[in-house]
């Protein structure tokens, strides 16, 4: 790939970059759904699997075969409604419309620049973190916020693990995994998946190289997988 600067790059190079771009991300959602699959297989009856930015529910239906417990939180109105429409009435799944932090209460939850003009793909990129690129902060709502370290403790403390937990939350999974990994919480967890959002946000770069170190020091891969997707 061309060290040169975007400006002076051709059109020729500029559509190979693109072009490599799509093939890894296709390679990574390869990866993504071959994971979930061998996640999908180990799930049993009474265990519980956490979504943690659920969406329309793509990740949730996957668990929801199982025969496992899910539950899904998701803050953005527009896809809880649209996840609400697939699973309000099954009977193992529980939908909860508030985004998962450090600390409760009310959070400010910004939305993508292009929200209005297409809700549908613009809602997977709504966020509760400041500085996120083609984030309109001025389309942002109050949601409610979970303490999820305090959520999880709560349910390892009544099952003695939890199975599954993934997380897709827009650039909040840094200071939440930092946060379990500092309580303890990681190790009574099964199997964590995260999509991890370094591009987003460069001023947090350095943060996420560390918490990738200390994570893969810490734990296996097939225990804590910071290349979801």
């Amino acid at each position: 790939m061309s060290d040169a600067p975007e400006a002076g790059k051709s059109a020729a190079e500029k559509r190979a970059e693109t072009l490599i771009r799509r093939q890894e991300r296709n390679l990574r959602k390869a990866r993504a759904e071959g994971f979930l699959a061998g996640i999908a297989a180990m799930l049993r009856p009474g265990d519980l699997a956490v979504d943690c930015g659920a969406n329309v529910g793509v990740v949730t239906a996957v668990l929801a075969e199982t025969g496992a417990d899910v539950v899904c939180f998701e803050p953005d109105p527009y896809a809880f409604a649209r996840l609400s429409d697939r699973f309000a009435d099954h009977p193992r799944v529980t939908l909860v419309n508030a985004a998962v932090g450090v600390g409760a209460g009310t959070v400010r939850l910004m939305r993508a620049a292009n929200f209005a003009a297409n809700p549908a793909t613009a809602s997977v990129k709504s966020t509760i973190l400041n500085g996120g690129r083609q984030i309109d902060a001025a389309q942002g709502i109050d949601v409610p916020l979970v303490d999820f370290p305090g959520w999880l403790a709560a349910q390892i403390a009544a099952r003695g693990e939890v199975a599954f937990v993934k997380m897709d939350i827009e650039g909040a999974e840094l200071a939440l995994l930092e946060a379990l990994h500092a309580q303890g919480l990681l190790a009574p967890v099964r199997c964590l998946v995260a999509e991890t959002h370094e591009r987003k946000f460069r001023d947090l770069r350095p943060r996420y190289r560390a918490l990738r170190d200390t994570l893969a020091a810490g734990y296996p891969p097939g225990k804590v997988n910071l290349d979801w997707i």
